[in-house]
């Protein structure tokens, strides 16, 4: 399925939410645009959302421009996804528990930098949760309560210290056999910036918006009528007509986590797809946090990260790391945004 639209901005929050039912997580974020502003719009699906390019109106060759992004996209899927046996992914996680495997160049550099923000987020964003997730039923979108021994049995083959990287024979092994990576926190951010670093490189696209499921954003130069860069509305997960803020973003990445995306309830307890790595149980503490980075893969790793370290941690991280922004919402009664880093110059509508 591949739709080609050209909708007026006020049109676009209702399109996005025919793909609600994919990811809750996306009504989170709405474009919010400029009246008078047209744009071309173009989506496909893919890693079980939609993905959507957004260009001004009156840019040149838009349609061949969109479509060979959305390729990109697509090819990245097909490497990256745990749900295809054929993909690289999968071969790795068949294969590297008996010897190492040779991946491909810039599948290793995804995962040389995974490892490294493991390493800088004290093990909370962790790629190599396969077990975890699928103890917990949200590998087929079936949450449940693992048994006291099945969450054990996951946790223990589960973290990336068992996956060792060798940068010179650009090989992966994982030193105990049942640890599986997934991609799934940082796969969508990477897939974008590959798709707008190829554009880009070629000097063909000065300004654009590229999303997948509204989650994972990267907005590349200004949107029509602003110099300011892009405007995007960052919604209260629970009460989608309530909005907490509008961020605007200039060659930046945002990424977005929130419980609300897959969740059930156990002994009146809401749990969230969003699983700590350090405990093997769903984070909790937060409902909504977002992240702006220089890279749509670093803004879907720390958002991730930082629902599940908090507020304190988030604070220290940005702190440390001038580069990147942070807006959270608690998870209290009567909590107010707490925004963080470059984020405080990027909001220009709090409520």
């Amino acid at each position: 399925m591949h739709r080609r639209e050209f909708l007026h901005p006020k049109q676009l929050a209702g399109a996005a939410a025919q793909v609600l039912d994919l990811a809750r997580e996306l009504r989170s974020l709405e474009r919010e645009l400029a009246d008078d502003a047209v744009l071309l719009r173009f989506s496909r699906p893919a890693m079980a959302t939609t993905f959507e390019v957004i260009f001004p109106f009156g840019a040149k060759s838009a349609q061949s421009l969109a479509d060979a992004a959305l390729d990109e996209i697509d090819r990245f899927e097909a490497q990256l996804t745990v749900y295809r046996e054929e993909s690289e992914v999968s071969r790795l996680n068949a294969q590297a528990g008996n010897a190492p495997v040779v991946v491909e160049e810039k599948l290793f550099q995804l995962l040389a930098r995974a490892q490294h923000l493991h390493g800088q987020t004290e093990g909370a964003f962790d790629i190599a949760v396969g077990a975890l997730i699928k103890a917990w039923g949200f590998y087929r979108r079936q949450g449940c309560v693992p048994s006291k021994a099945e969450r054990a049995a996951a946790l223990c083959n589960s973290g990336m210290h068992h996956v060792r990287l060798d940068p010179d024979r650009r090989t992966v092994a994982i030193d105990k056999p049942g640890v599986e990576i997934n991609l799934g926190s940082i796969g969508k951010g990477y897939a974008l910036d590959q798709a707008v670093g190829q554009l880009h490189r070629q000097g063909r696209v000065h300004s654009m918006l590229i999303h997948g499921g509204h989650s994972s954003v990267f907005a590349l130069g200004h949107e029509p009528g602003s110099r300011d860069g892009w405007s995007i509305g960052l919604l209260d997960p629970d009460d989608p007509a309530k909005r907490l803020a509008v961020l605007r973003l200039h060659n930046r990445g945002l990424g977005a986590s929130a419980a609300t995306y897959q969740h059930f309830l156990h002994e009146g307890r809401q749990l969230g797809h969003i699983l700590d790595p350090r405990t093997g149980w769903p984070a909790d503490g937060m409902r909504l946090a977002a992240v702006t980075a220089p890279t749509a893969a670093e803004a879907d790793a720390l958002a991730t990260a930082f629902f599940i370290l908090g507020v304190q941690r988030a604070q220290q991280y940005c702190e440390t790391h001038p580069r990147i922004g942070a807006v959270l919402l608690p998870d209290a009664a009567n909590a107010r945004l707490v925004v963080l880093g470059c984020a405080r110059t990027e909001i220009v509508k709090p409520d």
